[in-house]
């Protein structure tokens, strides 16, 4: 039993003492045991929607008036059911409906959860959670398809999104700043397919990314001083191994009395200067027009007199008008690409150069990123699913057509792991003076040397 199923099983005998269920055939769905009180609460639910009925849809309705208006409703509904019913039984009905209504439905707990930091539904009866890195199978599940569907088009509608047959993938997001990405029939072949990245309400600080061996405490004193003395920076790395609130907390650096323009897919950054100025893309309405994409949000941004331009992720042509802002006046700007190493970061931008039509020589391409870029972040997510930046690399400049790299701080692997199988390992200097040192100090930043000797053992 080595498939995903079978371990499941097994972790769930081994918490209930029960038999593992038979290894189901190759494609199939885990089966879950059908919720007694499913009748129950379809009924309650019936009942409900015939006592509220246009109430639940009125936009004029404050949202708190109309959490009390169900609650009560509901209690009522419940008390007049006959059958049978404990107290906790009761309760548990009712916060069930409750959620379905106002909320998310089951993801309503594990987005209450501030210890959850990824929801993965891959259809309606088999809900993933991740939890300290790790991912982890709940007991959780939608009635069907259509329940699960339901919940995928309150998400979506709240941020002018749709979802369906002529348009089965959709990026969204909650209102709390999580990141939704739904895909649904005829792409999704075994039902929907919903999968929220958690943002924190509460956005991690430097202190937090030091606490959970993100970064040392030099480490962030000199990305500070970076960010301070206007050096572009990249923040490279796979999906989910924590750019984005790395490059929250670098974007926190920026000085109060600097206009910064933020340009992202889907909103998530949460900068508390007071000059920010947000831009979101939209994708094509249903008649495939409107559409917005971050190459001219990026262009625009231009014409906004910024002093920093922080673009969530670039991914496409918009890496041309990235790097000719950061080689025109708009130093200090801030950018995150999907990458697994400081050298790749380079190729990708200079593949997404290419994406964006203009017919430019590879040489002047190199030209044009070693000049703009300064620094590359590199982060992961490790093994032991801890989120690292495993190396900061200064770019020096070109060479024989070739950008030179050097790295600055790296990540001591060989320190080996705990008997948890938890890296002990953390960033360490390589002992190499940064060309950029002299340039901060032309700004009036004066980086310690220190910082880049080596510890000797």
């Amino acid at each position: 039993m080595t498939n995903l199923a079978a371990r499941i099983d097994l972790a769930r005998q081994a918490q209930t003492g029960a038999p593992p269920d038979p290894a189901p055939l190759p494609g199939a769905r885990r089966r879950r045991t059908r919720d007694v009180f499913a009748p129950v609460k379809d009924r309650v639910h019936q009942a409900l929607m015939e006592r509220l009925g246009p109430r639940l849809y009125d936009p004029n309705l404050p949202e708190a008036e109309l959490a009390a208006q169900v609650r009560a409703t509901l209690q009522s509904v419940i008390d007049a059911e006959q059958t049978p019913l404990s107290h906790a039984d009761r309760t548990r009905i009712a916060q069930e409906i409750s959620d379905d209504i106002l909320g998310h439905g089951p993801l309503e707990p594990y987005l209450r959860d501030p210890d959850i930091t990824e929801i993965m539904v891959n259809g309606p009866s088999d809900i993933f959670v991740e939890r300290g890195g790790r991912i982890h199978p709940t007991d959780a599940s939608f009635s069907d398809d259509a329940h699960l569907r339901r919940t995928i088009d309150k998400i979506v509608s709240r941020v002018g999104r749709r979802v369906d047959e002529s348009s089965p993938m959709v990026d969204a997001r909650l209102p709390d700043g999580s990141r939704v990405n739904a895909v649904v029939a005829p792409i999704a072949l075994d039902g929907a397919i919903l999968t929220i990245r958690k943002f924190a309400a509460d956005p991690f600080s430097d202190s937090d990314l030091i606490g959970f061996g993100t970064m040392t405490e030099a480490v962030r004193d000199f990305l500070r001083m970076c960010v301070l003395g206007r050096r572009n920076i990249v923040i490279s790395g796979g999906t989910g191994s924590g750019k984005t609130t790395t490059l929250n907390v670098l974007s926190g650096f920026v000085p109060e009395d600097e206009r910064i323009v933020t340009i992202e897919d889907a909103a998530e950054l949460q900068l508390h200067q007071d000059h920010v100025l947000r831009m979101e893309a939209r994708p094509p309405n249903i008649e495939g027009r409107g559409q917005i994409a971050i190459r001219e949000l990026v262009r625009n941004s231009l014409r906004m007199r910024p002093d920093r331009i922080v673009v969530g992720e670039v991914r496409d042509g918009a890496a041309l008008d990235m790097l000719q802002a950061m080689n025109t006046g708009h130093d200090g700007s801030l950018t995150t690409v999907h990458a697994n190493s400081p050298r790749d970061s380079l190729s990708r931008l200079e593949t997404m150069v290419l994406m964006a039509g203009v017919d430019l020589p590879v040489r002047a391409i190199r030209e044009q990123v070693s000049s703009a870029v300064d620094l590359i972040v590199q982060q992961t997510r490790l093994k032991d699913g801890s989120r690292r930046i495993v190396a900061i690399t200064e770019v020096v400049g070109m060479e024989s057509g070739i950008i030179t790299l050097q790295d600055l701080f790296t990540f001591d692997y060989a320190a080996g792991r705990d008997e948890m199988g938890r890296f002990r390992g953390q960033l360490a200097p390589t002992g190499i003076r940064p060309k950029l040192v002299q340039e901060l100090s032309d700004h009036g930043i004066e980086v310690p040397i220190q910082l880049f000797a080596q510890v000797r053992l």
